[in-house]
């Protein structure tokens, strides 16, 4: 769009540095109180570490998630390219003040959990993945991030949305999780209905529901020999899930 200027200018072009633009597009971030590490046994007796992601361990995650796209099977191609847009948001900075953990056990990556804070109150939680079977680890990492948005950052609102029909039944009917009236009330991934967690309902039943799922707590600190194998650069499982 062009226009004629309404008055004399003394310059007609006008340039920028890139790094004036850079906290324009970037926008101004929250300050987010850490994840605190912690640990857990799993039921054929291997140790998850769930931790904060590391920015240079971004590259590792997409070329993973890449594969996740490719599969055409109960939703994963739409799930794995989300979360591929998701990780790289965080990575280039174009994603309002994310979070994403990992669980690890002897530094390979076996969970993924993430999401985001629109405001102080409200948690949109994005996706949570297992990438490995039969260990109930993606019951743990959502029990992880919503523990950490409600009980460490103090947030009010829990935002989901589902796009499988299991992690429809497992955690927002299996959670007796409330939804906003539609389309009045749409969640960011796709405008899909928002289903909802308070701090109340935290409080008076899902964590108990988690916790009864995973069987056991989240414990902390990490053992200073358990944080060296897991504190290092991720490493990749040698095969995809799905």
């Amino acid at each position: 769009m062009r226009l004629e200027p309404p008055c004399k200018v003394s310059q007609e072009k006008i340039t920028f540095d890139v790094r004036e633009i850079e906290p324009v597009l970037r926008g101004y971030p929250m300050k987010l109180e850490p994840f605190p590490p912690c640990y857990v046994e799993l039921k054929d007796g291997s140790i998850m570490v769930i931790r904060e992601a590391k920015r240079e361990e971004a590259p590792l995650m997409l070329k993973y998630v890449m594969q996740v796209m490719q599969s055409d099977h109960d939703f994963y191609d739409i799930v794995g390219a989300r979360v591929y847009a998701e990780i790289l948001g965080w990575y280039r900075h174009r994603l309002k003040d994310p979070y994403t953990l990992v669980g690890l056990i002897d530094g390979e990556w076996v969970g993924f959990a993430n999401g985001r804070l629109m405001n102080k109150d409200i948690n949109i939680s994005l996706h949570t993945m297992a990438l490995k079977r039969g260990l109930r680890i993606g019951a743990i990492m959502y029990y992880a991030k919503a523990q950490y948005g409600f009980e460490v950052l103090g947030n009010k609102e829990w935002w989901a949305t589902y796009e499988s029909y299991n992690g429809w039944k497992r955690w927002g009917i299996g959670m007796a999780q409330p939804s906003y009236p539609w389309p009045e009330y749409q969640h960011e991934l796709g405008g899909a209905r928002v289903y909802y967690i308070t701090k109340e309902y935290w409080d008076q039943v899902v964590s108990q529901y988690l916790l009864d799922m995973i069987g056991t707590e989240l414990k902390r600190p990490v053992p200073d020999d358990l944080w060296e194998k897991n504190a290092g650069t991720l490493r990749l499982p040698e095969k995809v899930m799905v």
